[in-house]
């Protein structure tokens, strides 16, 4: 009899408490839906880019951004390898040369747009003819330079830009001694311009040297 009377109570209180309560106590904790998941796996990092190849090219140079401007302004460093760059700058370097060689001989004809220095003599256009030729010079060292570089002969590239360096030096010193304060200050600029490239260029050469 004592057993029929407790279940019954116990049926009672079942049905006196609120359908809410019942269900959060048969159901799963509300706070376990919060719970942390796990998170997915960091995706590998990207494949080093052209450009991130210039940039780290470049930083073994001595004159990075010289070099980045170099190589950047030629489209086919998107796609070059450490070879490829280095004959971009030598490229470079060659162009200027060119331009070198295209300055001295307006200068002396006196078609350039800006004038030949004051006073300029027979021996002043004598000089910047000798400029001219030995941009060309510079300019051929460099062509050779390319050669090599396609060859693979990186001791001969570095060879042939180590003397286009050195041609326009001739110009100034033939202007030091012969003509003092009469060197043109495109030319000062060309050469300056022309030393770093060509440095640019050997400093790459030696990373393909170093990797052979």
């Amino acid at each position: 009899m004592a057993t029929t009377t407790k279940q019954a109570l116990a049926l009672l209180l079942l049905a006196l408490l609120p359908l809410s309560t019942l269900c959060s106590r048969a159901g799963p904790s509300a706070h376990r839906s919060h719970a942390p998941k796990h998170s997915p796996p960091s995706p590998p990092p990207p494949a080093p880019t052209a450009a991130a190849l210039v940039r780290a090219t470049c930083n073994s140079t001595t004159y990075y951004d010289v070099c980045v401007s170099a190589l950047g302004a030629d489209p086919t460093s998107a796609t070059a390898d450490v070879r490829g760059l280095s004959a971009i700058a030598v490229s470079a370097a060659a162009a200027n040369a060119s331009g070198g060689a295209a300055t001295a001989a307006a200068l002396a004809n006196g078609t350039a747009t800006a004038q030949a220095p004051s006073g300029a003599d027979a021996t002043v256009q004598a000089l910047l003819r000798t400029c001219a030729a030995k941009y060309v010079d510079a300019r051929d060292a460099l062509s050779a330079a390319r050669d090599s570089i396609a060859v693979q002969d990186y001791d001969y590239a570095s060879v042939h830009v180590s003397a286009a360096a050195e041609y326009p030096k001739v110009c100034e010193a033939l202007f030091r001694r012969q003509r003092p304060g009469a060197y043109p200050a495109e030319l000062a600029a060309r050469e300056e311009a022309l030393e770093k490239l060509c440095s640019v260029a050997l400093d790459i050469i030696a990373l393909l040297s170093n990797s052979s």
